[in-house]
């Protein structure tokens, strides 16, 4: 599912990296988001490298053109959500990650799936379940 979870620089050295880029415009989401995955991935001990970005635009580019393992996209953000732009990756990229959408309401997950997320989780989300999804999303969970 995640192509490049272990890039070539971390191959050379045999650590693994697993590249992440976080959006929404509240800086409480991002620090919430980032506390409950942590800087490694469970089982493998893969060191997440996290991108924080608070605007649509950046989050939109940086999935595009980044090479990201994952990208985490707050479906509330203002002006250019994070619904709208997983359609846009969908669209845009050669090769897009794979995208978990935060939604406040689980009515929302059909639109999310639209978008072409993979997965959702109604946020506030219980920090394990965040984890493990996106320990999941990483090809990391069994």
């Amino acid at each position: 599912m995640t192509q490049g979870l272990i890039d070539a620089p971390a191959r050379a050295t045999g650590m693994s990296v697993a590249r992440i880029v976080l959006f929404s415009d509240n800086a409480t989401t991002r620090h919430s988001i980032r506390e409950a995955v942590g800087t490694t991935v469970a089982d493998r001990g893969a060191t997440i490298d996290w991108t924080e970005v608070a605007t649509g635009v950046a989050a939109r580019t940086a999935a595009v053109d980044g090479g990201y393992d994952l990208a985490i996209l707050d479906a509330e953000a203002g002006k250019l959500g994070g619904i709208a732009v997983a359609r846009f990756v969908r669209d845009e990229a050669t090769s897009p990650p794979p995208i978990l959408v935060l939604i406040a309401r689980p009515q929302d997950a059909w639109l999310a799936a639209w978008s072409g997320a993979e997965e959702t989780l109604v946020y506030p989300a219980d920090p394990f379940e965040v984890a493990r999804v996106v320990s999941r999303m990483l090809g990391t969970d069994a």
